[in-house]
């Protein structure tokens, strides 16, 4: 799986605007300053994420952007299928929806298989875990194996 540099700028957006301690909006250039994300992307990703329902934007002085949902129950998954799509895709579509010729039918289980393996990941983290540093102990332990850390 390759991560998007749209889901990897959108989850850090989001631990920024968890972390801000007044729980005021914070300005996209605010964001994009503290994350070193250029600004006109970072307003493609958010405007992705207000129709996802992820975030709303406030107007004004003392507006900006601040999470629509309390971030505990905002997960990366729920980032990442907002701006990228789903978890998983072939050619485009949903594991479920490809064929294959008798042959290489069995490649669907593998494409249905990863997508499970990694919402049980996904799923799991919430963007308040991510803000406060702590992830649940099934992810954690994913990555206690030297194997993990290894490009392959």
């Amino acid at each position: 799986m390759r991560v998007s540099a749209k889901a990897d700028y959108a989850l850090r957006a989001l631990i920024e605007m968890t972390r801000s301690d007044d729980g005021r909006p914070v300005s996209a250039e605010e964001l994009g300053r503290r994350q070193e994300i250029p600004h006109g992307f970072l307003q493609a990703i958010l405007a992705d994420l207000r129709r996802a329902g992820v975030v709303m934007s406030q107007r004004g002085q003392s507006g900006g952007w601040r999470l629509a949902r309390t971030p505990d129950t905002v997960s990366v998954a729920d980032v990442i299928r907002a701006v990228d799509g789903p978890l998983v895709s072939v050619y485009g579509l949903r594991p479920e929806a490809v064929t294959y010729n008798e042959s290489a039918e069995v490649l669907q289980h593998v494409w249905i298989a990863a997508r499970r393996s990694l919402r049980d990941v996904f799923e799991q983290v919430s963007i308040d875990q991510l803000a406060a540093g702590r992830l649940p102990k099934a992810v954690t332990a994913r990555t206690a194996d030297e194997d993990a850390w290894q490009p392959h």
